[in-house]
């Protein structure tokens, strides 16, 4: 499955690093070095007697070792055991109230009819054959993931690329345009009537949470209004015209249409305007940062869910290196701050917080013995992830999926094989149980 058209970008404020910092961020295994059996251990109940939330949501799945999965290709996804598999929606909506009955005819988005001898539809429910019924796109991507026995993830990334605006707080004014929410909350509900009752995994807006706590001066998401009941009398009549309501509704439609989806929202390290995952300060009180997160997240809806999604970076840290001479490694040697122990320690926080596990999404693809070049940057996310996995279970997550942010950077067909390779090992090792003590 290829990246959709226009990619997510993430306002990362990376603090610098010294070269001396730089110089240790090399991975202590060198890149397809395959982990010996049972990397870390297995998962137990933990010793206080509590109930295991890792363990419970993978058994919810059909699963009881942690997720592994990507943003990836055909090919690729069959050349390894894979648990899951994600994609993007992210697009422009169809320019009528409701969605389209047809591609072929009456069918337009940002002016450009969808019809196949048309310039190309900005809406994804049309991304086919213009003779099927709207929505092929996500149907067929979730037959095909099932067939090739993984779970179809879904990320639903529609608000800020059909908007028009500017990314961050320009994009949330869409909001309360009553006819721009109709018609997204009508794309939000057709996506769903896809899923129909498929066992599928749905993310929420990734970001659109975050710049809804990081612009209003309170961090209050009612302070963030939202034409709701106008744009949505039926599904969103009883809720409130701000992010709460907005949160609310969105993760209600989702129960209402597709009842068997797994739903979460998405967890961001830079929401409280201080980007936890680059801290270089040891005394700083990481856990109760993460709560300020947590606690807006509860807010708009999160109790409602069954997990949430935290991430270390869209883009793969050498290409921050490179290209926009910021410093965005972890030190997997855990000794200078920022490092993976740090960021571990943030996710447990938002999980114990929320009372749900977490799942790293959208994790860099890179490796140490890339050329650090376009599409092949250098990082160590796979290597430190897929060698270290009781570490994620201790904190709370349920797995880790790997997928580049945009065209640049690289991906599983790009990487020389690392990735592959490291999932085969990881898999034949037994994989890794949840509630590591």
């Amino acid at each position: 499955m290829r990246t959709v058209p226009m990619m997510r970008r993430k306002c990362w404020s990376l603090l610098a690093v010294s070269l001396l910092a730089l110089a240790g961020c090399s991975d202590s295994s060198e890149p397809g070095e395959e982990p010996g059996p049972g990397t870390d251990g297995p998962g137990v109940i933990p010793d206080d007697g509590s109930e295991c939330l890792g363990a419970k949501f993978l058994t919810s799945l059909g699963k009881d070792k942690l997720l592994v999965g990507a943003q990836m290709e055909d090919e690729t996804a069959k050349s390894a055991p894979f648990d899951v598999r994600y994609l993007y929606i992210a697009a422009g909506l169809f320019d009528s109230k409701d969605a389209c009955n047809s591609c072929a005819s009456g069918c337009t988005s940002n002016g450009a009819s969808c019809s196949n001898s048309g310039e190309g539809c900005g809406w994804w429910g049309c991304w086919q054959y213009d003779q099927d019924p709207p929505g092929a796109y996500v149907r067929d991507f979730i037959k095909v993931s099932k067939d090739q026995g993984q779970i179809p993830f879904i990320t639903y990334y529609e608000e800020f690329q059909a908007s028009g605006y500017t990314e961050g707080k320009q994009q949330l004014a869409a909001l309360n345009d009553a006819k721009f929410l109709e018609r997204y909350l009508a794309d939000w509900r057709f996506l769903l009537k896809q899923v129909g009752q498929e066992k599928v995994m749905l993310q929420i807006e990734p970001d659109m949470w975050a710049y809804l706590q990081f612009f209003p001066a309170d961090g209050k998401p009612q302070s963030t209004p939202v034409a709701l009941k106008a744009a949505n009398p039926t599904d969103c009549g009883g809720q409130e015209n701000n992010a709460v309501g907005l949160g609310k509704c969105m993760i209600a439609m989702a129960r209402k249409y597709a009842p068997n989806a797994k739903v979460g929202l998405h967890a961001s390290a830079w929401a409280t305007k201080t980007d936890v995952s680059a801290n270089t300060d040891p005394s700083f009180n990481v856990a109760a940062e993460a709560n300020k997160v947590a606690d807006f997240l509860l807010q708009v809806g999160a109790a409602d869910t069954d997990f949430v999604t935290v991430e270390a970076s869209d883009r793969d840290s050498g290409w921050y290196e490179k290209t926009q001479g910021k410093a965005g490694w972890w030190d997997p040697e855990n000794h200078t701050l920022p490092h993976f122990h740090q960021a571990l320690t943030w996710a447990n926080a938002i999980t114990l917080r929320l009372n749900k596990p977490h799942l790293w999404w959208q994790l860099p693809l890179g490796n140490m013995s890339l050329p650090n070049t376009n599409q092949q940057w250098r990082d160590n996310r796979v290597d430190y992830f897929l060698t270290h996995p009781a570490e994620v279970a201790k904190a709370g997550g349920v797995g880790f999926l790997f997928g580049a942010g945009n065209y640049e950077q690289t991906t599983p067909e790009t990487d020389g094989g690392n990735f592959v390779k490291r999932v085969k090992a990881y898999k034949a090792s037994g994989g890794q149980g949840a509630c590591v003590p």
